[in-house]
């Protein structure tokens, strides 16, 4: 029989943690009824979430999905390339540990739902297509971004059972063949494959009609909060024990607080479940900080860092 939950699948290790259960924080409020299946990087993950037993969460170990092809490439891959080879893998995982959903979405650890994502999936349903992507809708500033990174951003993907196989599994090759933190002939990491999609399926690939409800520090600028269902914290890292880095590289208004003052909160709040479990989150290895200093006048206003305990000013 099929599924009333919505089938959600992300990925990551303890270090992505807390972002893992902001994102479920955020399920609660504004995507019941869900399953979040989490595709776990390391053994110490995999543990914590069954510890905390969060509702709706499900995990499958990384050594459940990793076949022959996969453990060839892992060696030539760096963590972040190999989770990128692992995306178009997650599909069949939760297809096959869920026979009842008849769709899943792939959902980035570092997006948090502002707001039903129904208007999404009812976009999808509408065009009766098997896949649904996300275009980045990058500010005009930013437009030039595309040409490496690609229109499109694997950020928030929908795909249905059965008819999305051949596209999920074109992209799955892809992936294996060449998927690196570079451009490349037309290639970047897993997410520039997608500008093809339109052209090897056709209708079968619907891109989501109103970019305003996908908001991200790439494109915030050009919309109202109210618009958003999901906002992606892209750059959001803990870079010491009190200090967050809210963004880097992008110039983002004042309008956009309510949702990095809204997921901090969150964030803290899993720190702080987990610091009672004894659980110590290490602080985040991304430290963008050497090429920040080296370009410190071309990013001024384009990095924020807060304290751990920011509560933010202004409406709600």
């Amino acid at each position: 029989m099929p599924s009333p939950d919505e089938h959600y699948v992300t990925l990551f290790d303890q270090a992505f943690l807390p972002y893992g259960m902001a994102l479920h924080a955020s399920l609660m409020r504004h995507g019941e009824p869900f399953r979040l299946w989490v595709v776990c990087l390391d053994e110490v993950v995999e543990q914590r979430l069954r510890q905390l037993a969060l509702p709706g969460v499900e995990t499958i170990a990384l050594a459940a999905i990793e076949d022959a092809d996969l453990l060839r490439v892992k060696p030539t891959r760096s963590r972040a390339e190999y989770c990128w080879t692992l995306t178009p893998c997650t599909f069949a995982a939760v297809f096959a540990h869920a026979p009842e959903a008849q769709r899943v979405t792939y959902i980035d650890s570092d997006v948090w739902l502002v707001s039903s994502p129904g208007p999404i999936f009812a976009e999808l349903d509408a065009a009766g297509a098997d896949v649904l992507i996300t275009d980045h809708g990058f500010a005009p500033r930013y437009a030039h971004l595309g040409a490496r990174s690609g229109r499109f951003c694997v950020q928030f993907l929908v795909a249905r059972r059965g008819g999305s196989d051949a596209i999920i599994g074109w992209w799955r090759e892809r992936c294996l063949e060449w998927c690196y933190d570079r451009y490349d002939a037309g290639r970047f990491g897993d997410q520039k494959y997608l500008d093809r999609w339109q052209e090897l399926f056709g209708a079968r690939v619907r891109v989501l009609e109103h970019p305003e409800l996908t908001q991200a520090p790439w494109n915030v600028e050009r919309f109202r909060p109210e618009q958003a269902a999901i906002f992606h914290f892209q750059g959001f890292r803990r870079v010491a024990e009190r200090t967050v880095m809210l963004y880097y590289g992008y110039r983002v208004p004042d309008h956009a607080e309510r949702f990095y003052r809204g997921y901090l909160a969150d964030f803290r709040a899993a720190l702080e479940r987990l610091e009672t479990l004894g659980v110590r989150v290490p602080v985040s290895r991304y430290r963008p900080l050497k090429r920040l200093k080296a370009s410190l006048m071309r990013l001024v206003g384009t990095t924020r860092f807060v304290p751990l305990d920011w509560a933010g000013s202004g409406p709600a």
